[in-house]
Formats: structure tokens, sequence, C-alpha cells
């Protein structure tokens, strides 16, 4: 897990100050790992800790710090005896207070954000041979606790997702989408009156009259989700889509519209080969047609596009040998 700047930032940005609670350190069984955090203010939280009774406790006692009744810090919470949770481990978690200065100090860190916890000092040998790796760019460290010093990396997201067309379906694969960690997406449509009018968080909008000749913004190892108004559109954008290059790219439609679609997208000099690397129809047909269902199905089949990719890439993917592979 990382630090998701961004989304610090923004609720900043809405609430002046906040909370974050942080795991620290996980024992034994627990609901959530190592750095999985959760912003708290006055009223309202983001994120989650997991846990149920852990997180009631967290969100109290980080209320109580933003009111000055209690003090940042570490704490220790043995889920079962502590909490009674079936949980038989035990998390140690982080508090802090967040401003406007320590969200420059954040911003200011580079790849890691590392403190100390409690008194301050001199950073353990440690802790810089962890922002030295992470400055060459030889290793990013894992969120964890260092001879009393804290250390997160920063979350720059690793996946662009462009999606196109603010329908039912865009509707319900943002709100799929937006929480997930590491994505970050990119929401086009023809007029600003075609969005909610309250965005997901971490969703940028893009207002293009002519959408598919934005393409040519997106980054050439984005995801694209075409699911627009309009056939006409839906073609162009996939046309403008192969003439980009993408990571993956998913086309909202039967298999009908596909057939079309291939033989309009050959005619205009796409090989075989790259148009078959568009997926059509997208989502899972076993889970139906309702948005929603259509939204999960797709957000599944991205997911394990991306872990595959990721597996592939250190060697540790799980399903080689269900594929064929070695």
């Amino acid at each position: 897990m990382s630090l998701d700047v961004a989304a610090l930032r923004a609720a900043l940005a809405r609430h002046g100050r906040v909370a974050r609670v942080v795991v620290a350190k996980a024992q034994g069984s627990v609901p959530r790992e190592t750095g999985a955090a959760m912003l708290v203010w006055d009223g309202g939280q983001e994120g989650t800790i997991g846990g149920g009774a852990l997180e009631w406790e967290a969100a109290r006692r980080a209320r109580a710090v933003l009111a000055g009744a209690a003090a940042e810090g570490l704490a220790r919470r043995p889920l079962g005896p502590g909490l009674g949770q079936c949980c038989g481990g035990a998390v140690t978690l982080l508090t802090e207070l967040i401003e406007g200065a320590r969200l420059a100090e954040i911003e200011a860190a580079g790849a890691v954000w590392a403190r100390p916890v409690g008194a301050a000092g001199t950073a353990p040998l440690a802790v810089e041979r962890l922002r030295a790796r992470a400055r060459r760019g030889t290793e990013m460290p894992q969120a964890q606790l260092v001879e009393g010093w804290m250390v997160e990396p920063l979350r720059a997201a690793a996946h662009g997702l462009w999606l196109h067309g603010a329908g039912h379906v865009g509707r319900a694969l943002a709100g799929v989408l937006a929480p997930l960690p590491d994505w970050r997406i990119t929401w086009v449509d023809t007029g600003a009156e075609r969005f909610p009018a309250e965005m997901p968080h971490g969703v940028d909008m893009l207002v293009a009259a002519e959408p598919a000749r934005a393409v040519a913004h997106a980054p050439e190892d984005a995801h694209h989700l075409i699911l627009t108004y309009s056939h006409a559109l839906d073609l162009a954008l996939c046309d403008a889509v192969l003439r980009r290059g993408f990571a993956s790219a998913g086309l909202i439609g039967s298999a009908t519209k596909w057939a079309r679609f291939r033989k309009r997208l050959a005619g205009m000099g796409h090989a075989p080969g790259q148009i078959a690397r568009i997926a059509c129809p997208i989502g899972d047909p076993a889970m139906g047609k309702h948005p929603q269902a259509i939204a999960i199905g797709t957000a599944a089949a991205l997911m394990r596009a991306v872990g595959a990719e990721a597996g592939a890439g250190d060697g540790t993917r799980p399903d080689a040998r269900a594929e064929g592979g070695a």
C-alpha cells in the first residue's frame, strides 16, 4: 500500500484538516494490510482500515485527536481480547493530524515519506537506505515501521483509464472503479450536462465536442472503455484508439455490432490482429445487462488484466499454468 497524496490533498481542500489513521504494523490474522489507511474529519471519513469495531474505535480516537483531546501517535490493538473480534491478530495504528504544513512536507518528500513516530531525531541508516533506493528507482519500499520511523511510499496511479461516455453504464463504471487504488480515470463526453452533478472522487472530467480527437492526448499505455450514446461515435473512438495505441480497450455492444465494426475498422486500414485487441462485448454475460452488473464484470476483467501483466513482469503470475505457461 502507498500514501494517496491526491486524495489527501482533496480531503484537506474540502475539510481544512483531517486525521489520518494508517496500519503501521499488522500481526497475525487482521482485516487489512500494513499501509491501509483512512481519513477522518468531524462528521465523516473515507477509506478503510477494516474490521468493524477496530475502525469505529480508530475513528473515535482520530476525532479526539482533531479536537485536541488525544495525542497523535501509535496505538496497538489486539483484535480478539481487545475488541471482541474473531480475528486472532493485532494491529498497530498510527494516527496523525494532517494540515497544510504537513501536506507540504509530504509533497516535498519525493517518492517516500519517512517521519519519526514520537520524538524527532536523525533518520536511522536503514531509513536512509530505503529512501536512496526509492530515489534511484531500484526499489520502492513497502509501508513499514523502521526503528521508530514510519516509512510510506507515495502513490502515483499505476494505470490510466479513459472512460468514454457518461450514460448509465459509464456512471456505473465510474462508481465502481473510482475508489480502487492505483487507477487514474479520465471521463470523457460531449457536454458537461451529461456528467453527474457530483463527480466521483479522483475522476477527471473532460468535455470534448469531438471525443475521438481527444484520444490523441491519452497516454499510449492507457486503458480505454468505449460506451457512448452513438454507434458512429463509438466507431470513431475505436479508430482513434487503434491509431493511438493502448494497453487494453473495450467496447459496449452486441456480437452483431462488433461484427459490423470489425468490417468497418478493417476498411479503415486496421489489421485484424489489432482490431481483435478490442474486447466486445464488455462485462460478464452471466451477470446480466444491468449497468451495475456490466460495470462489475468489466472492472473485474480490467483488474485481472493488470494483475496478469504485473505477475508476468515479476515472474510470479499465479495463473501461468492454467493458461499453458511453463
